[in-house]
């Protein structure tokens, strides 16, 4: 009887979407929430805007073992892709792709020279994009989430860009500070 019931849990957690990542023809794992964009990245800035979100591209590789993990951890965790998809429009490119992108100052380049223009050296790099009025000042990207980062920074992260804390505070401190609040309401977040 034991045996049936591990067994029955086996088969139960091997269907998880947890596990089980969706890989599309060009090696890279899919989200079918990611934005199909046009890849003109001012009109998705725009666009996005208009529906009262931000625009975070998000940088991939195949066979990228981090990406794997953010997307069978990181982005199965309901809680985190509710309050992204609800605050935030996600472009997804390959670091190595050729497909045409028009980057905010209206230059046209293949994905992979965009990734070089912005100095991505690191997959998964999230590039969270200006507000339309930050964008209008020149600011090109106002936070990085350079490589992987674990379920609570990770979150964090979006939180920062979606609070605008960019303008008052580093990233560390907002951490620091959104984790000593957790503390005093009881909580103990699990940070790595």
């Amino acid at each position: 009887m034991i045996r049936l019931i591990a067994a029955l849990i086996l088969i139960v957690a091997s269907m998880s979407p947890a596990r089980a990542a969706t890989v599309g023809d060009n090696g890279l794992h899919i989200q079918p929430w990611f934005l199909d964009s046009f890849l003109i990245l001012a009109e998705d800035v725009e666009d996005a805007a208009s529906d009262g979100k931000r625009v975070a591209v998000l940088i991939e590789q195949r066979g990228c073992p981090y990406c794997r993990e953010m997307h069978q951890v990181n982005l199965a965790n309901t809680e985190i892709t509710d309050f992204i998809k609800a605050n935030f429009s996600v472009i997804q490119l390959d670091m190595w792709g050729s497909r045409e992108v028009t980057d905010l100052d209206g230059t046209v380049m293949e994905e992979r020279e965009l990734v070089r223009r912005w100095r991505a050296n690191f997959t998964p790099t999230i590039v969270f994009l200006p507000t339309p009025e930050e964008m209008a000042a020149g600011k090109t990207e106002v936070a990085r989430m350079p490589g992987y980062f674990k379920p609570f920074h990770f979150i964090s992260m979006f939180e920062y860009v979606h609070q605008k804390a960019y303008d008052d505070q580093v990233f560390q401190r907002f951490l620091q500070d959104k984790f000593k609040r957790l503390e005093e309401e009881g909580k103990k977040p699990e940070v790595w």
